[in-house]
């Protein structure tokens, strides 16, 4: 068999053994080492341990479990709650501005704990119901948070771009910085549609009552979340003023987050310490996991000479550069839909970054256009993990409708791609201009 039979065949298996139900980390080690058994022998085998080792050794992987830390810190509090609440009251008298609420608590929060479920589930608990309550369609409602929580992988501190750095060996304080501005630009689509959308209805249907908030009560509601934001300056100043590593800010922030939570929540019982870091324990192995066994499959394919094969043959092709990144982009899109972002990004940019330098495309760029093509997946059937968070927060809202809400989100996150395509300043002008 030639390498590129080898590799099809090594993708037929993959797909068939990850569909059925295996957990991801053991579907990809059970390939790898099937297949080095098969085409290279019981010898072959002597290295797997060594490089699962080896991988999840370094350093810069400490970053990982202390941001999902975070994450569990805030998430197990009732910190999304209150940023979506103070900022509705400061967004009264905006037509749609309960939505746009909810829109902007989902970026604020994703800049907090770098997890899109764990945003959309944590924004939506509070938003979704106050929504439908008040008369916003069930649709926009669920569809709003449904995309908005994505931005949890584009907004830093992102995992998904933690683990795009360690597979392309590029900086992580970069790909932080890329994802801002594009995180920015989504908020305020998302924002601008859901004005549009509320004006709509509104000369539709007869005015429903609208509540008014007090100075006091505005000022009330922002000194709750002021300290989170602290938290989200923070990481910022530290990461990219160069006083810290992202490894000492993600420890730093970490423990802030625990102290808050403990303070403004008195989340200090022991069964709740024990809520936060058994999430954080279970998310962080997963990852992990993950992680390791990607390596071993990586070191499989290279072994057998696929990985080389398949770069090879896409050069051999001789696209256009913009063909072969939409080529790409929709072997991602399609991979998204089945995948998660950290699954798709270990196995597959090994193969796409050496095409991706030939062709002459910046892997910082490429990072944002990725990361926005796996949000996308995120509210995609099958595996569209927040279509299922957010019926998990609605049971009462049916899925189709979830889906149906989702749809203008995605086009528009299909927009934002195509801009910053057309415009790659959008992710690259922050990096340079703090980075150089």
């Amino acid at each position: 068999m030639s390498e590129l039979q080898i590799g099809g065949l090594i993708l037929v298996v993959t797909l068939a053994v990850l569909f059925s139900g295996l957990p991801i980390a053991w579907g990809l080690t059970l390939v790898a080492v099937a297949f080095l058994l098969l085409f290279e022998g019981p010898a072959s085998l002597a290295n797997v341990p060594i490089l699962m080792m080896d991988e999840l050794s370094s350093f810069a992987l400490l970053t990982i479990p202390l941001f999902v830390l975070l994450g569990s810190a805030i998430g197990a509090s009732a910190a999304g709650k209150d940023i979506y609440e103070s900022l509705h009251r400061w967004l009264d008298r905006v037509p749609g501005g309960l939505v746009i609420a909810n829109i902007l608590a989902c970026g604020v929060f994703s800049a907090i704990c770098g997890s899109s479920p764990a945003t959309a589930a944590a924004i939506g608990k509070a938003g979704v119901p106050e929504m439908i309550k008040r008369g916003v369609p069930a649709a926009l409602a669920t569809g709003s948070i449904c995309a908005g929580g994505t931005l949890g992988i584009l907004i830093p501190p992102s995992i998904t771009m933690i683990l795009y750095g360690l597979a392309t060996e590029t900086s992580i304080g970069r790909l932080f910085l890329a994802g801002v501005v594009p995180g920015i630009l989504l908020v305020v689509m998302f924002s601008l549609y859901a004005w549009l959308s509320t004006l709509r209805a509104q000369r539709a249907a007869p005015e429903t009552e609208v509540v008014r908030y007090t100075f006091t009560q505005k000022m009330e509601g922002l000194g709750r979340v002021s300290p989170f934001i602290g938290i989200v300056i923070a990481i910022g100043y530290a990461m990219y003023g160069g006083l810290a590593t992202p490894s000492e800010v993600a420890a730093l922030s970490a423990v802030l987050a625990l102290v808050l939570v403990i303070v403004i929540y008195r989340q200090w019982r022991l069964e709740d310490q024990w809520r936060i870091f058994r999430e954080t324990v279970r998310e962080s192995t997963m990852i992990l996991m993950i992680i390791g066994a990607a390596a071993v499959f990586s070191y499989m394919m290279s072994l057998l000479y696929v990985t080389q094969s398949a770069a090879q043959w896409l050069v051999d092709l001789d696209l256009n550069r913009w063909l072969l990144l939409f080529a790409i982009n929709i072997f991602l899109l399609v991979a998204g839909c089945f995948l998660p972002p950290a699954a798709i990004i270990l196995m597959v940019m090994p193969i796409l970054t050496p095409v991706l330098e030939a062709a002459g495309f910046d892997l910082i760029w490429f990072a944002v256009i990725l990361t926005i093509n796996m949000e996308v997946g995120l509210i995609t059937p099958p595996v569209g993990l927040n279509l299922y968070v957010l019926k998990g927060v609605a049971p009462d809202v049916p899925l189709p409708t979830v889906l149906k809400g989702s749809l203008p989100f995605v086009l528009l996150m299909f927009l934002a791609m195509v801009l910053i395509s057309v415009f790659p300043g959008i992710a690259l002008w922050l990096p340079g201009q703090m980075m150089g």
